[in-house]
C-alpha cells in the first residue's frame, strides 16, 4: 500500500523526479534553501528515511551518497489512486464520482490513457485464446468514458 508522502518528503521527491539523475543531500539542501530554512541533517534524515522506505536507492560516492528515485512520480500517483479506489465498498460508483469531478482536460487525458491500455489488454486476452484474426481491433468504445458526464 502506497503511503502519502509528508510535506518535506514530497518536496525532496519532487526535486529528484524533476532532475532525473542521482543527487547528493547537499544538492537537494541548496535547492530547498531557496524556499525555506533547513539544516543539512534534516534533509539527510528525510532522504535516509525515503531510502529505508524504498522510495530511493543510493550509491556511495566518496564520503557522500548519491540518491535517485526507485520509481516515477506517475507510478507513485497511480499507486495512491489505486489504494484510494481499493478502499471503496463500491468501486464502480467511486469511479463514476471520480469521473464526474474531472475537468474536460483530465477526461481527455483519461481517454488517451485508455487508448494506450486497451490494445495491451486485447493482446493479453488474444494471447490466451490465439483465435484472434488479423485486422480485428478491440471495440473502440470499450473502456472509454463518455464525452460528457451523464452520457
Amino acid at each position: 500500500m502506497a503511503r502519502r508522502l509528508g510535506e518535506l518528503e514530497n518536496e525532496v521527491m519532487t526535486r529528484l523526479w524533476q532532475w532525473n539523475r542521482p543527487v547528493t543531500v547537499r544538492e537537494v539542501l541548496e535547492d530547498l534553501l531557496q524556499e525555506r530554512e533547513l539544516a543539512y541533517t534534516t534533509v539527510m534524515t528525510v532522504m535516509d528515511k525515503l531510502f529505508q522506505k524504498g522510495w530511493l536507492r543510493r550509491e556511495q560516492d566518496g564520503r557522500a551518497f548519491r540518491y535517485e528515485p526507485v520509481s516515477s512520480r506517475e507510478a507513485y500517483t497511480a499507486a495512491l489512486m489505486n489504494d484510494a479506489w481499493a478502499t471503496s465498498d463500491n468501486p464502480a460508483a467511486a469511479l463514476v464520482h471520480f469521473f464526474g469531478m474531472m475537468s474536460p482536460e483530465q477526461q481527455e487525458a483519461l481517454r488517451d490513457a485508455l487508448r494506450v491500455v486497451a490494445p495491451q489488454a486485447a493482446e493479453q486476452t488474444s494471447g490466451e485464446s490465439d483465435e484472434r484474426s488479423s485486422g480485428d481491433e478491440p471495440d473502440a468504445g470499450a473502456g472509454d468514458i463518455p464525452e460528457h458526464p451523464g452520457d
